[in-house]
C-alpha cells in the first residue's frame, strides 16, 4: 500500500489491509490533524481492502468530524462501492458523485451482510 499527497488530498494505492492498517491510519490521522476544509480520499488505485481497511477509512471519517473537517472519497473502485451500499455506509460516508443502489449491477446485500457477519470481508478488483 502506499499513501501520496497533502493535508488536502491522499491517494491510495495497492492494498489496505491488516498489513497496511497502522500505516494508513497514521498517514490519515497526520493529514486530518494539519489540514483544514474537505480531505478527499482517492482511492482510484487501490487494489484491494478487508475489513481493517474498512475500519480505517470509518475511523477516519470519525475523526474527521471531530476535527471540525470532512473526509470525501473519491474515485471508488465498483467492488467497493458495492460493499459501501451493501452495509449503507454509502449513506455515512460522503462520496464524491454519490452512489445510487440502483446504478451498482451485481449488488447483493444479503451476500455482503453475511460475509460481514463472519468477519471475514476482502474484496478483490
Amino acid at each position: 500500500m502506499h499513501i501520496r499527497g497533502d493535508h488536502a488530498e491522499l491517494a491510495v494505492g495497492g492494498r489496505l489491509d491488516v498489513r497496511s492498517a497502522a500505516d494508513a491510519r497514521t498517514a490519515l490521522h497526520s493529514a486530518l490533524d494539519d489540514g483544514h476544509g474537505d480531505l478527499v480520499l482517492d482511492l482510484t488505485g487501490l487494489d484491494s481492502w478487508d475489513a481493517t481497511g474498512l475500519g480505517v477509512i470509518m475511523g477516519a471519517h470519525r475523526r474527521a468530524g471531530r476535527t471540525g473537517r470532512r473526509l470525501v472519497l473519491r474515485g471508488v473502485p465498483p467492488q467497493m462501492q458495492r460493499l459501501l451500499v451493501a452495509t449503507r455506509l454509502h449513506r455515512i460516508l460522503a462520496i464524491e458523485g454519490g452512489l445510487e443502489a440502483e446504478s451498482l449491477p451485481g449488488s447483493d446485500p444479503q451476500a455482503a451482510d453475511l460475509c460481514i457477519s463472519c468477519g471475514n470481508v476482502t474484496v478483490r478488483w
